[in-house]
């Protein structure tokens, strides 16, 4: 039962320290907005929904073709039914098949026009990752936008086929491999197309938890003492840094793709309703006001995808559909360049897959 505590925590604390992060000043202004709904500057908020989202936008999504990871379930299925309502063509490279043939289904039952192509894929694997990019680009389909959606919160300390951590294997190095793998067939597109492509890495709040004397590329990849949360909140930096650096990249060779990380909220899970209990129903009540519905928790990335607003803003951090402040560490060019660098070496190391220097 302490678990269940300790797991109703975790949720609780990311949605607490987004709040204490800001200035005391703020603390009240910044809650209520944030439990209201009060739009930003985009005109979407907290409360906003995928579905809202992608019907307000004016971005011409039909014909589009768009990659997201982790979409057999929560807010990665989410993002990939309303991409696909909206006229998206939208492939989905899954570890469980069974569950992304229902999901294509379910998806198709609501639009019979809908296009749903999927694909096996083990994003720990970075194999099975050169695989799915070979096998993507052999359709020779075009690619609009990719969503780096997928992750995992891995409790004990596990390894990947390729002996690194599992959270940094799943969450950043897959995602890695396949940006870097597939980016130019999105530089090709968007000269073909005058459309912009886009990249969004999904990131998390919780990356504010790293301390830059924590932030070491061997730790990450085999950790002497290992800490769930904080290999999580890791990969999490990870990835706002990935896509500064793969920003940087994009504008110094002007081409028309760009890359941001978002951070979806802390969305509901059903984990803790099978454990009932007046201590655990208190702390879930009290969650609930903070935390967001699945198609909540979507609608940042499928703004960021499909938005107008967005078009020409990259290496940025958003949150509730609005660019918003990530820790100094996740701004740290330096560090961005370095982990890139490092990470690069470490795939030429294991697959023999030269990833081109950076400009």
């Amino acid at each position: 039962m302490c678990s269940i505590y300790f797991l109703v925590l975790a949720i609780l604390l990311p949605c607490c320290f987004e709040i204490l992060s800001l200035r005391c000043s703020t603390v009240m202004k910044e809650t209520l907005r944030y439990l209201a709904g009060i739009a930003g500057p985009s005109g979407y908020g907290s409360k906003t929904t995928a579905d809202q989202v992608a019907r307000s936008s004016s971005f011409p999504s039909h014909h589009l073709t768009a990659i997201i990871t982790g979409a057999t379930s929560g807010i990665g299925a989410e993002t990939a039914r309303v991409l696909a309502k909206r006229g998206v063509r939208v492939v989905i490279p899954a570890r469980d098949l069974k569950k992304a043939i229902t999901l294509k289904e379910g998806i198709e039952k609501e639009n019979p026009n809908a296009e749903v192509i999927l694909f096996d894929i083990d994003l720990s694997s970075l194999a099975s990752v050169k695989r799915f990019c070979t096998q993507f680009l052999a359709l020779e389909l075009p690619l609009n936008i990719l969503i780096n959606n997928a992750g995992i919160f891995s409790q004990n300390l596990e390894y990947s086929e390729d002996k690194i951590e599992m959270t940094f294997a799943t969450n950043y190095l897959g995602h890695y491999l396949l940006t870097e793998m597939l980016i130019e067939k999105m530089v090709e597109t968007a000269e073909e197309t005058g459309i912009h492509g886009r990249i969004i890495n999904l990131s998390s709040v919780i990356h504010s938890w790293v301390k830059r004397d924590c932030f070491t590329f061997t730790q990450m990849l085999d950790p002497n003492s290992y800490n769930a949360t904080r290999a999580y909140a890791q990969s999490k930096l990870a990835n706002i840094l990935h896509a500064k650096e793969i920003s940087r990249q994009l504008k110094a060779k002007n081409a028309k793709v760009t890359i941001n990380a978002v951070h979806p909220g802390i969305v509901k899970t059903g984990i803790i309703r099978a454990h009932k209990g007046f201590i655990t129903d208190s702390l879930f009540f009290i969650a609930s006001k903070l935390l967001k519905s699945t198609s909540q928790g979507a609608s940042t990335s499928c703004h960021v995808a499909l938005s107008p607003q967005a078009q020409e803003l990259s290496g940025k951090y958003f949150a509730d559909c609005n660019e918003c402040s990530c820790s100094a560490l996740a701004n740290d060019e330096s560090e961005a360049r370095r982990l890139w660098m490092q990470t690069r070496a470490l795939i030429n190391r294991r697959l023999q897959y030269q990833i081109p220097a950076p400009s």
